[in-house]
């Protein structure tokens, strides 16, 4: 089994408008997943540096960081990142071109399992229906083309009355959307979701806890995946 979380951390901003890298790490360490897809883990303006600092994560946790970043003071692709613990046998990470008005991305990572290996992918995607549909067919056909079992997580931005931008995902993987994550403060909607496709088990949950409400806007997810043998 891996545990696979995916966290919209806001810069490491919380409710209170400050940035601590250290808050927003007790709520990973709170979950202790085997695999974190992060957004937002970047700043937006200058050098993009990480609201993360390298060292502050090797001090409080037991995580490394997929090499995705372009930037020497990031951690991540447009704000995409991909932490995973020690343990956790990393094969290929790649970074995933989205179209958009402005650059958008999205983060891959193969990860070994001992019944073989899985696709992890992390994504942002647009607040307008157009553009987040066209990410969301780029991303299934990206799917479509996986050789193995993949499970996508991320801050999807698909509010209830926001039209229909994810409908190519939900065309070709499964959905959980676990439970409602934003504002973290008092959740309404269900902006943080999960696909995937191939012979997986998902059992998925929103991690709500004191800590997560105050670390951030939204609230994170998580899963316990079990690749079944085929």
């Amino acid at each position: 089994m891996l545990r696979i979380a995916s966290y919209n951390i806001q810069k490491a901003m919380g409710h209170d408008m400050r940035r601590r890298p250290e808050r927003t790490l007790g709520v990973l360490n709170e979950m202790d997943a085997d695999v974190v897809v992060l957004q937002e883990a970047d700043r937006r303006f200058g050098e993009r540096i990480s609201a993360l600092p390298r060292e502050t994560i090797a001090r409080m946790t037991d995580y490394r960081i997929a090499d995705v970043a372009v930037r020497p003071g990031s951690i991540g692709w447009h704000g995409n990142a991909i932490l995973l613990k020690r343990h956790v046998r990393l094969l290929k990470a790649k970074r995933l071109d989205l179209p958009y008005l402005e650059p958008r991305g999205a983060v891959a990572a193969v990860v070994e399992l001992d019944s073989g290996p899985l696709i992890v992918v992390g994504a942002h995607l647009a607040l307008t229906t157009r553009y987040r549909r066209k990410q969301a067919e780029t991303l299934a056909e990206y799917a479509d083309r996986a050789e193995m079992p993949l499970i996508l997580c991320g801050d999807l931005n698909e509010w209830p009355s926001a039209g229909k931008g994810l409908e190519p995902l939900a065309g070709a993987l499964t959905e959980h959307a676990p439970g409602r994550t934003f504002p973290a403060i008092k959740p309404v909607a269900r902006l943080d979701r999960l696909y995937h496709c191939g012979s997986l088990r998902v059992s998925a949950s929103v991690h709500d806890t004191p800590l997560a409400r105050s670390a951030s806007d939204h609230l994170p997810i998580k899963a316990d995946v079990t690749r079944e043998h085929a």
